[in-house]
């Protein structure tokens, strides 16, 4: 592998261990730490705009990639249209620079595709734990406290207001059960 191919397959690497790392459950104060260092951070924006420049490189790479593999699928249908591959050692040959173009092609494309993920679910992340932030700034704990409070005595009074209805909806249907019991006794008489 050629060295600038050797660089996006790092690239990739390191790519899919960010991702891991936006993806690991961490508890909200540090997951918090942990991105606002990130957005904030000079260096961490001097590397961002240096790894935005070098996805321009990858997307040339892989619009060069995909030419170069379009080119030998076309000379490999030249080729075997015209010979049969009556040589074994050409076949093979065409065979490589297939397998080698396809594989360039699928190593920049995968690097272009997750950078697009990574920095979607980058944001994601950060649209989170803003509002989880507004969320906390906004509700108090003593107001919340005080929530808690009034929601138990409303499933009090809920759970009381329900055992008064099973009782009288007990009582009813044995009143029912008696009534029907006596009516079918009289129509046996």
């Amino acid at each position: 592998m050629t060295l600038y191919y050797s660089i996006v397959f790092a690239l990739l690497i390191l790519e899919m261990a960010m991702f891991m790392l936006l993806i690991v459950p961490l508890p909200f104060s540090a997951r918090r730490k942990l991105f606002r260092f990130l957005a904030t951070s000079e260096i961490v924006g001097q590397i961002n705009y240096c790894i935005r420049i070098t996805f321009i490189f990858v997307a040339v790479l892989f619009i060069d990639a995909f030419q170069r593999m379009m080119k030998v699928s076309q000379e490999f249908k030249v080729a075997e249209g015209r010979e049969g591959f009556q040589d074994f050692r050409t076949e093979t040959n065409y065979h490589a620079k297939k397998f080698y173009a396809q594989r360039n092609v699928y190593l920049t494309g995968f690097t272009l595709f997750l950078s697009l993920i990574l920095a979607r679910t980058h944001s994601l992340v950060l649209d989170l734990i803003n509002t989880q932030e507004e969320l906390v700034a906004n509700s108090p704990t003593k107001a919340v406290s005080g929530d808690v409070k009034k929601y138990q005595t409303e499933i009090e009074t809920m759970k009381k207001q329900m055992q008064q209805q099973q009782t009288e909806y007990n009582r009813l249907s044995d009143e029912l059960a008696k009534a029907q019991s006596n009516v079918s006794d009289k129509k046996s008489d």
